[in-house]
């Protein structure tokens, strides 16, 4: 499997790189739809997103740097090589977050609110960047034989790139981005439940991908690990906890109070 998407000369362009844009991409623009819908100003969630996604990234580079950081520690400038895998979606998530609280606070608008209008792109961008793990050859789980795989009616592409010297592995990477675009359809049509209160996608969003998250990381091999236990999965499991408690506290509203639905009518000043 060529990591490459094409070359110019000595210019290359990767598939994981060109991926993970058009997943940012794809998150953007749907978010910026959604907050038409919602009347919230472009140049607001415009700006949002350039901030978000500048220290996502430095985030989800940071945590993974930092439980590896014996490769790292003799060649420092590898850090920066982000196009080369080695992104962390955990840490993507808490800088993200962090940097959305900020900004939000900054202009005052409800933190909840927005990310219930990110978390549909964001589960669709993370399906689609999941690609890019195939054609690193990364994030994939034990050895198995060929026969499991056709067993499991996995394309024959993806069976033929998961062969890496000589070996079939499981295509985890596969499962979960399946498991993302399951997550952005239940997100997707959710959304029009007229019920729908603030912070239900997000608590949805929280308990769905961190159930899935949980289980796939188990059949993986090259986790990121804390002692003997792999840090994704206790990420998922605090994750899924707060998804629960919010979406409990929530049940305990009024059927007509802090819709989602209900459209901004703050005028936001920069």
């Amino acid at each position: 499997m060529d990591p490459v998407m094409f070359r110019i000369g000595n210019f290359e362009i990767k598939w994981y790189s060109f991926l993970l844009l058009i997943g940012v991409l794809i998150g953007i623009f749907l978010l910026m739809r959604e907050g038409k819908k919602q009347n919230y100003p472009r140049d607001f969630l415009f700006n949002l997103c350039f901030w978000v996604i500048i220290f996502g990234f430095i985030g989800a580079r940071a945590y993974y740097v930092i439980f590896h950081w014996s490769e790292y520690a003799q060649d420092p400038i590898s850090i920066l090589k982000i196009w080369e895998g080695g992104l962390a979606i955990h840490g993507g998530l808490l800088a993200g977050f962090l940097t959305l609280t900020f900004y939000c606070r900054k202009y005052n608008v409800r933190t909840l609110k927005i990310c219930d209008m990110a978390v549909v792109g964001l589960i669709l961008a993370q399906a689609i960047g999941r690609w890019g793990n195939f054609f690193n050859m990364e994030a994939h789980g034990e050895a198995v034989l060929r026969s499991t795989l056709e067993a499991w009616h996995i394309p024959d592409f993806i069976i033929r790139g998961m062969q890496i010297n000589g070996v079939y592995y499981q295509p985890t990477f596969f499962y979960e981005s399946l498991w993302c675009l399951l997550g952005f359809v239940l997100l997707f049509f959710i959304r029009h439940y007229k019920y729908l209160k603030v912070g239900g996608l997000t608590c949805l969003y929280l308990c769905w991908y961190s159930a899935g998250r949980f289980f796939i990381e188990s059949m993986r091999t090259d986790s990121l690990m804390l002692g003997g236990f792999k840090v994704a999965q206790i990420v998922s499991l605090v994750l899924f906890v707060i998804g629960i408690l919010g979406l409990m506290i929530q049940s305990r509203k009024g059927k007509f109070e802090d819709l989602y639905r209900e459209p901004n009518h703050e005028t936001i000043h920069f």
